[in-house]
């Protein structure tokens, strides 16, 4: 299935509106919210009694204390102005791995999550977070420079943990996804992906969120699609795909999404968390870009930690 590109989503513990693309493309959708079913997003901390000099920045979080993810889930920071300068963000970040200090780096890209948090942060390591881990972040950054005439105006902490390694590898060649947790596989299922004019895309893509019933509207059908898991912002989806069955395991047929027998798609979606980990190959698609979800994993190293949008090093 495909649709429009754009989407929202408002998350406030109740209340929801989507319009979802099913197709792969280069051309991001707009959102406002989080994912559904995730922890809400922290606010940003209460500010002191003074403010320091300059126009304030405030910082939010995706993630909030007590909230579990996958392995691929990077810590997601939101900035209330486009800053001038992340040089004090980042000296100013401590994380730690099961007490251990981790060697992260934060990347800034453009956003449309939240109004007037124009631009968003991504922290991650070099490889995915280690399975069933507790992970603590300080961002001490209250009263340091954003740049000229700009300053952060409150800190966060965070403590949150990570599930089982939950790793699903879709083959386009072979027309099939091989899902395992923490090493061992759990599932192995036929699946169809995009046909020629509408690939799937390729590389590493982080489940965003679960919807059991999400519409999905494009040329020629507005249909109501069961058990769909979100990849990517412009509309990928693993989802039942009950009129395309006997393509299934056969030949990719799709707009670009993962097209799964119905039992088999209500499965992966009680199986899937929130950051979990797709990586897709022989799809006939580009790769994924890095800002069209939680594409991290898409960028080499070197390039994350350069910082994006606002050089870190």
């Amino acid at each position: 299935m495909r649709s429009s590109r754009s989407w929202r989503l408002v998350v406030a513990g109740v209340g929801l509106s989507l319009l979802a693309a099913c197709g792969g493309s280069s051309s991001g959708g707009a959102w406002e919210g989080g994912p559904t079913g995730a922890a809400a997003p922290a606010s940003p901390s209460a500010a002191a009694s003074t403010t320091p000099a300059g126009k304030p920045v405030h910082v939010r979080l995706l993630e909030g204390d007590g909230s579990t993810w996958g392995v691929g889930m990077p810590i997601i920071a939101y900035l209330s102005a486009k800053i001038g300068d992340a040089h004090a963000f980042a000296a100013a970040t401590t994380v730690t791995v099961n007490g251990a200090p981790a060697q992260g780096a934060w990347f800034f890209q453009k956003s449309a999550i939240y109004a007037k948090y124009p631009i968003e942060a991504h922290y991650r390591t070099e490889s995915y977070w280690p399975a069933h881990a507790k992970i603590h972040m300080d961002l001490a950054v209250k009263g340091q420079p954003a740049g000229p005439g700009l300053v952060f105006d409150n800190s966060l902490s965070l403590d949150m943990s990570t599930g089982a390694a939950n790793i699903t590898k879709v083959d386009g060649k072979a027309e099939r996804m091989v899902v395992t947790s923490d090493g061992k596989q759990v599932f192995s299922f036929p699946v169809s992906l995009g046909k020629a004019s509408t690939p799937t895309f390729s590389g590493t893509k982080v489940v965003m969120e679960k919807v059991k019933v999400q519409r999905m509207v494009g040329p020629g059908y507005d249909e109501k699609v069961p058990w769909s898991v979100r990849i990517t912002n412009s509309g990928e989806f693993f989802h039942a795909a009950s009129w395309n069955g006997g393509n299934i395991g056969q030949r990719s047929t799709s707009h670009g999404c993962t097209n799964l027998n119905v039992g088999d798609a209500q499965k992966f979606f009680g199986f899937a968390q929130v950051g979990d980990v797709a990586v897709f190959t022989n799809t006939g698609g580009p790769k994924m870009p890095s800002w069209d979800g939680y594409g991290d994993w898409n960028l080499p190293w070197s390039t994350w930690q350069a910082g994006g949008l606002y050089k870190t090093l």
